[in-house]
């Protein structure tokens, strides 16, 4: 009997302690964090750093001339490092995205999932994973040169060597290859963890062959061999053919998932950001009359030095309606639909010049990190390149329009009428360039078009074929910036490899131009 008592009450101790170490835990929050979770983390962390307009973050927007300060005007005048913006965009896309990534991989590698046709998954999983670390990186090094790759992300690491950015971006095309023929398009893989996709491999392939193809003609001026080549099995594996591929964030309507832009221009309250002058003359050209008006200090005034000569406006690209807010204070004379810009680098009054549409600001508007447009003008300039990649230039070209009118809903008969002007027909423009090289001019303005509210895309554009032209800001603190300049805790705390990086590229300056920024 006396055992039986003693036996129990070894049995009610260990049942009270088992029960104690219970209360202990946390049964409200995993143990661990799926490698889905991480992997939509990563995806919206991207997303939301590429379209983001928040000056502490990405101000390619205004660099490329889209948009215009109204009040505090620095980043539009080229200054990288009142608010440290390289900073952010280095730690954002190491920290919160390629270390997710990383962690995603790893973690699904090492999970073994219930069912099999789960389990079936992994391999695209992982290949898409694979695929975005590639378009990571390579924004990496288009922003900055050399970069950490080789010894990246290793945590215990704290001093990584850069690598040669030529090298790392060769490498990142061979790694994508692989990656397009790993992917089995009769599997899904993340399903609704896919903020982009929903897990549609097939669209994940044409993702990726259609970044082999913007990878690919980034180095046709510095490895025209290398470059056509990638630029042709890119094709041949099959890029984007409609808008119905484009890779597009879904934001939702309440904060903190809308589109970062809806926080910036409504749930901020801010006035910060107007139309600028250099798309606004390009898509509706016209001429203007500059006045001698004067505010109270006796200076010229930025905002009424200069209305729109009457008649002027001659033509107007269909898409500028839904780009901008139209006709703000327009000139009672002029009989035509106005848009009025900022002048670079000056204070602009919100309430004197056009704003972004509805449909910009909106919460809900998709984050786009590519689109079908943009693939069409770089077939443009891939067959303006003699690339075996099928159709003309002009063919390619007439279609980047076409796809961009599409996307903005703009009426079919307005875009096939907008092609004949003959600023625009391909024939009529290249003719009347005065550029050494005048496809790049007539491509690459019409490409800047169709790549608005698209930033760092634009930016890239235009280091590589240098058009259109931009107007320099009126207090620059540096010439066009080419690059991002390294981030400050670099040069603190890595300041060797920092050295070795700069002294590589040529200095660490916002001039010092990337390798395939060669003429």
């Amino acid at each position: 009997m006396k055992k039986l008592i003693i036996l129990a009450i070894v049995i009610i101790f260990a049942s009270c302690s088992d029960n104690l170490e219970d209360l202990n835990q946390n049964i409200k929050d995993p143990s661990t964090v799926l490698g889905e979770s991480l992997f939509t983390s990563a995806q919206k962390s991207l997303v939301d750093q590429m379209v983001d307009l928040n000056v502490n973050n990405n101000n390619t927007k205004l660099w490329v001339q889209y948009l215009q300060e109204t009040t505090y005007t620095d980043e539009s005048n080229y200054d990288q490092t009142t608010r440290t913006i390289p900073g952010r965009h280095w730690s954002i896309l190491y920290k919160d995205v390629l270390k997710d990534l990383d962690e995603a991989a790893k973690v699904i590698s090492a999970t073994t999932y219930n069912l099999p046709e789960d389990e079936a998954l992994k391999p695209n999983k992982l290949t898409i994973i694979e695929i975005l670390n590639i378009y990571t990186y390579s924004i990496l090094v288009e922003t900055f040169g050399d970069i950490p790759y080789e010894e990246a992300l290793d945590i215990d690491n704290l001093s990584p060597q850069y690598d040669d950015g030529l090298t790392i971006y060769e490498d990142l095309i061979e790694r994508l290859t692989i990656a397009i023929d790993n992917l089995d398009t009769g599997l899904g893989s993340f399903g609704t963890a896919d903020r982009i996709y929903n897990g549609n491999v097939t669209k994940w392939k044409k993702f990726a062959a259609s970044l082999k193809l913007r990878m690919g003609i980034l180095l046709s001026d510095v490895d025209n061999t290398f470059a056509q080549e990638a630029v042709e099995e890119a094709v041949a594996a099959g890029v984007f053919t409609s808008n119905n591929d484009n890779a597009e964030y879904a934001y939702l309507s309440a904060d903190p998932n809308t589109n970062p832009i809806h926080a910036n221009l409504v749930l901020s309250g801010r006035q910060d950001f107007v139309a600028a002058t250099t798309i606004l003359d390009i898509m509706q050209p016209r001429e203007y009359e500059y006045l001698e008006d004067t505010n109270e200090n006796g200076e010229i005034d930025s905002d009424d030095a200069r209305t729109v000569v009457p008649g002027s406006v001659t033509s107007t690209d269909p898409r500028l309606a839904y780009y901008f807010d139209s006709n703000v204070d327009a000139d009672p004379s002029v009989s035509e639909i106005v848009y009025f810009g900022g002048e670079i680098g000056q204070t602009a009054s919100y309430n004197s010049h056009s704003h972004v549409s509805e449909r910009v600001e909106s919460a809900t508007n998709p984050g786009v990190i590519f689109d079908y447009a943009e693939v069409e003008f770089l077939l443009a300039e891939a067959s303006a390149r003699s690339f075996n990649v099928g159709g003309t230039p002009k063919e390619h070209y007439d279609a980047g329009i076409m796809a961009s009118c599409e996307y903005w809903e703009v009426p079919e008969g307005e875009a096939a009428d907008y092609l004949t002007q003959p600023h625009v027909d391909y024939d009529t423009a290249i003719a009347s360039s005065s550029a050494a090289t005048p496809w790049k001019e007539v491509i690459g303005t019409q490409k800047y078009i169709a790549l608005y509210n698209r930033g760092f895309e634009a930016w890239t554009s235009i280091r590589l074929l240098d058009y259109p032209l931009l107007a320099t800001p009126a207090d620059a603190v540096s010439g066009f910036p080419t690059r991002y300049t390294y981030p400050i805790v670099e040069q603190t705390l890595n300041s060797s490899n920092w050295e070795a990086a700069s002294d590589a590229i040529g200095g660490d300056l916002a001039e010092t131009k990337l390798f395939f920024d060669i003429f």
